[in-house]
């Protein structure tokens, strides 16, 4: 799966905090009142809303040149990353009613984010020739409920650069396992971002690389993950944490050997799922591979 080569986890970086909920959205499933904000067992971001301490007013005279820029949609919340001009996450809530509907794909095109900075947005001229394809994170059959809840997943702000291969192959099956397990439980939280993992190089050092297309500089990920937080009906909370590197994949490669422990995923990308979640319950399992369902 991930070559030897690559380390998984990478440097820990702390940000996890619970934002509560700060943005009311209609979703299909829930109260009307509730923004997806608010449902989700866990916000993998930090709290932007005040700054930590006493700081003195006099250091902020002329604002502060960057916070955790979070985008509510219709279908899913981001975290955006102005430097890699893509998302840090998403997260998006899955279940039987999300899945339905009369949504077309055929009625999207992918547009810029004209919410983000002109300086830190990706464009469509970026990806033209660049051979990625434009891999959702926020995957647009995940909300045929709403053709705009669809159309919502086609903002460039929810697109990462992604292998062809993996994003029509393995990738896509790992969509379509997420969407099987919202039909069989009560509600799925997919967290979906990229990774830029370190690299032993031949003279025995690490390093992160990784290329940049067009002219704004668009962050070509090395490999993705996918979080997955099942609630049962039964109340208990299943985690499965997926990491694909990206590049050709075999699809015939059983989805199972793509599991990773959590703690992996929370170190290399700096988020932090496991304390929000038990916030929200004790009744957490993880599942790992080789790990009995």
């Amino acid at each position: 799966m991930l070559r030897s080569r690559w380390l998984l986890p990478g440097a820990a970086l702390a940000l996890g905090a619970g934002l509560g909920a700060t943005v009311a959205r209609r979703s299909p499933g829930g109260d009307a009142a509730e923004g997806l904000l608010s449902r989700l067992p866990v916000v993998p971001a930090v709290a932007a809303a005040a700054l930590p301490g006493s700081a003195p007013a006099e250091l902020t005279k002329y604002g502060l040149p960057g916070l955790a820029q979070l985008r509510s949609r219709e279908s899913y919340v981001l975290c955006y990353d102005p430097r890699s001009r893509s998302a840090l996450w998403v997260i998006e809530r899955l279940n039987r009613d999300t899945l339905s509907g009369a949504s077309e794909r055929s009625a999207c095109d992918f547009q810029e984010d004209d919410s983000v900075h002109e300086y830190h947005r990706a464009t469509n001229a970026d990806y033209r020739g660049s051979g990625f394809d434009r891999g959702h994170l926020a995957a647009a059959a995940n909300h045929k409920w709403s053709q705009k809840a669809m159309r919502d997943t086609f903002y460039l702000s929810n697109i990462a650069p992604q292998d062809p291969h993996l994003n029509q192959n393995a990738w896509n099956n790992l969509e379509k396992y997420s969407r099987s397990l919202a039909r069989s439980n009560k509600n799925v939280y997919v967290c979906t971002g990229p990774l830029f993992l370190p690299r032993m190089e031949a003279d025995g050092k690490m390093y992160v690389r990784y290329q940049v297309i067009g002219k704004n500089n668009v962050a070509v990920p090395t490999h993705f993950f996918k979080v997955l937080i099942l609630e049962k009906e039964s109340g208990e909370i299943e985690l499965r944490s997926y990491v694909m590197p990206n590049s050709p994949v075999d699809d015939k490669i059983p989805l199972e050997r793509f599991l990773v422990p959590i703690e992996s995923i929370e170190r290399a990308s700096g988020l932090l799922f496991v304390p929000n979640i038990l916030k929200r319950t004790s009744n957490l399992k993880a599942i790992t591979a080789g790990s009995k369902r």
